[in-house]
């Protein structure tokens, strides 16, 4: 990790009009929950006009049954340029303040899905879910839906919802209100039947919400592992107004190390993916370490005991943030302490690979592997892992999947002796051809995997198994594939008769995240 360098205020850049990243917008929410908890004897009077939302009924019917006293918190960013009755935001406002181009872009995607778990002690723990992860989703009846990404589950059922409630009458603000609904219970549904896990309580913040939280907090400190440049680049039309080329670019440039951000820059920060090594996954890394920023600012700035920001909060949260009707305040801060002090770790689920379905660039996922991370993750036991019906996805998990033609080598930068060669044994068991193995002269702390020119394939299966994102290379001879096994790897151990004689590890054997963990307590340096 980069050391972080003596913090600047940053002068703000003008952004380029483009898709907004919404999975930032739950950072709002985490941040509110946290101040909430620490004056919830002042703030459940305050809270008596915040939005509440019945859509939990119906989820909770069809949710798996609880095996603790844990409580599963799922935070949803809607990237969503209207208010709460359906009205565009100002179009000034959008364009000129927030840069996020005009009020038809971003629909009702839940571009931001953090689920959050908190045990009954101990730290607690949060993972993302991609927005463009291909599943099964389900209706807000909780009636089997589509296979889509899961960030389409909110929109399609409001479109279906809105068409029915229009038919019998419904209009203005009585109609987005009701049609919004029923995207909140598809999409609560559709996570709860891929992770397999029930939800207990959620909450809903819109693109304004975020950046209302961010201006009631400015300036707030990031830190990145190296410097970014995301200069803007124009998107061009033809006479018809066809889009022949996307734009894209924030304009957001900062320097390696710590930076302090106002509301925009925060916003620009967050929806970054261009110019970004692994695009939407890291942009995900974004969204969780401003949240742990914004954790630390608030315990160790004063902000839970300045009663006067905390109004600015509560402000925020009445006029921008959906809850649950069920979430009671005073009760949730009895689990809040797990939050606080750097006691929370986010994880990004692993994607199997990249594809192209209906013309949509998406992720293929494994649904039994993910829900057997998530179980292990939050301390469950597996055998309370039966795959609900109708969510397997269309593809086979990377140890299902004909291994991609390369030839892969091998580095230990562990401290684990013959590392490397056992891995390389692993891999050529899988069907890649054997490469060189050795120690490396570098000591990452997650393990890495490069590849050269006509690689990526296999690449990106090899990738999966250590829960890390393949990265192209010019240093990489056309061909191979170079893993790198960091100081983090733990020797994954074969369980007899369960890989068929093929050296393959058991599915139960490592928890593979994209990618490292984000951990709370300072403010963390990301790519």
């Amino acid at each position: 990790m980069t050391e972080r360098r003596t913090p600047r205020r940053v002068v703000r850049r003008r952004p380029a009009p483009g898709v907004i990243a919404g999975r930032a917008l739950a950072c709002g929410l985490s941040l509110t929950v946290l101040g909430i908890s620490g004056f919830a004897w002042y703030t459940t009077e305050q809270l008596n006009g915040v939005n509440r939302s019945h859509a939990l009924d119906q989820a909770k019917k069809n949710a798996p049954p609880h095996l603790d006293s844990s409580v599963n918190i799922l935070l949803i960013g809607l990237d969503s340029r209207k208010d709460m009755d359906g009205n565009d935001l100002p179009k000034e406002f959008v364009q000129d303040e927030l840069h996020a181009g005009s009020s038809e872009i971003g629909g009702y995607n839940t571009n931001s899905l953090i689920l959050l778990h908190i045990p009954p002690s101990g730290k607690a723990q949060a993972v993302s879910v991609p927005r463009d992860d291909w599943v099964q989703t389900y209706n807000a009846d909780g009636t089997e839906g589509k296979m889509h990404k899961v960030k389409e589950a909110y929109g399609y059922a409001k479109d279906a919802a809105e068409e029915k409630l229009r038919a019998k009458g419904l209009k203005g603000a009585e109609l987005e209100q009701q049609s919004r609904e029923a995207g909140r219970s598809a999409t609560i549904q559709t996570v709860q039947k891929l992770l397999d896990v029930p939800i207990d309580h959620f909450a809903e913040v819109n693109l304004i919400g975020f950046y209302d939280i961010a201006k009631a907090l400015e300036p707030i400190p990031v830190c990145l592992n190296k410097a970014v440049d995301d200069p803007i680049v124009s998107r061009v039309t033809d006479s018809k107004g066809n889009v022949i080329k996307p734009g894209g670019g924030t304009g957001l440039k900062l320097p390696a190390g710590v930076s302090q951000l106002n509301a925009a820059d925060a916003l620009s920060f967050v929806r970054q993916r261009h110019n970004l090594t692994n695009g939407d996954l890291d942009r995900t890394h974004r969204q969780q370490a401003f949240i742990a920023s914004v954790e630390y600012k608030l315990k160790q700035q004063g902000v839970i005991g300045d009663l006067g920001k905390m109004q600015d909060l509560l402000n925020v949260v009445k006029k921008d943030v959906v809850i649950d009707d069920q979430w009671q305040i005073l009760d949730f801060a009895q689990q809040a302490p797990n939050l606080t002090g750097g006691n929370v770790e986010f994880n990004t689920l692993p994607i199997d690979k990249f594809a192209t379905i209906g013309g949509q660039e998406v992720n293929q996922v494994d649904p039994v592997k993910l829900r057997r991370i998530v179980k292990q993750l939050f301390g469950q036991p597996l055998d309370a892992d039966p795959a609900p019906a109708g969510t397997t996805g269309p593809s086979p998990s990377p140890s299902e999947a004909p291994a991609a033609d390369a030839t892969v080598d091998v580095l230990n930068g562990s401290s684990v002796t013959g590392a490397a060669g056992d891995e390389s044994k692993a891999l050529t068991a899988l069907g890649y051809r054997a490469g060189k193995t050795g120690t490396a002269d570098t000591h990452p702390k997650a393990t890495t995997v490069k590849y050269g020119t006509g690689a990526q394939d296999a690449a990106r299966q090899i990738a999966a198994r250590y829960g890390a994102t393949a990265t192209a290379s010019t240093a990489i001879a056309p061909g191979h594939v170079q893993v790198l096994l960091g100081t983090g790897y733990t020797p994954v151990t074969a369980t007899p008769g369960a890989d068929g004689g093929t050296g393959q590890p058991a599915p139960t054997a490592t928890l593979q995240m994209q990618g490292p963990p984000v951990k709370a307590g300072g403010v963390p340096c990301v790519d």
